[in-house]
């Protein structure tokens, strides 16, 4: 078994530790909870960089090996860092718990010293009916 842990810090009191487990070749397992959040959906990615200077800007395009487009957790040709997005309550608290093939934690593509950012607003999914919306990741909503 193979374990990640990701300290997540942002504005306004935004925070979380998010775990990461992967067993052999097995699929990837996040869970966690994040706190300080607006009510609503929120975007979930790991970025292609480590690189938190600048926030969530220095951390780069969505974590992308295959060079596909923006898409959806279900979609067949997505991005490997995108997560789709998740839901904060009421309270500010978005409880995540997502299993996933493309985030390995170990061999050529593993995610370790990659960031996870949860974003301000939804994600689109890659269907914003824009050819920007799937090529880029500058038109996912900014960081929580």
């Amino acid at each position: 078994m193979v374990k990640d842990v990701d300290v997540l810090t942002g504005s306004e009191g935004v925070k979380g530790t998010i775990f990461f487990t992967q067993e052999g070749d097995g699929p990837t397992t996040v869970t966690e909870s994040v706190t300080g959040l607006k009510e609503g959906l929120h975007g979930f990615h790991v970025h292609a960089l480590g690189d938190t200077t600048n926030g969530c800007m220095s951390t780069g395009p969505h974590f992308n090996p295959a060079g596909h487009v923006h898409g959806a957790p279900e979609d067949e040709i997505r991005h490997a860092g995108d997560l789709g997005n998740v839901t904060a309550g009421a309270d500010g608290v978005a409880n995540i718990n997502v299993t996933d093939c493309h985030i390995p934690l170990a061999g050529p593509h593993s995610i370790i010293g990659h960031d996870v950012v949860v974003h301000g607003d939804a994600d689109d999914l890659g269907k914003g009916n824009t050819l920007e919306t799937l090529e880029s990741y500058i038109f996912v909503p900014p960081c929580a």
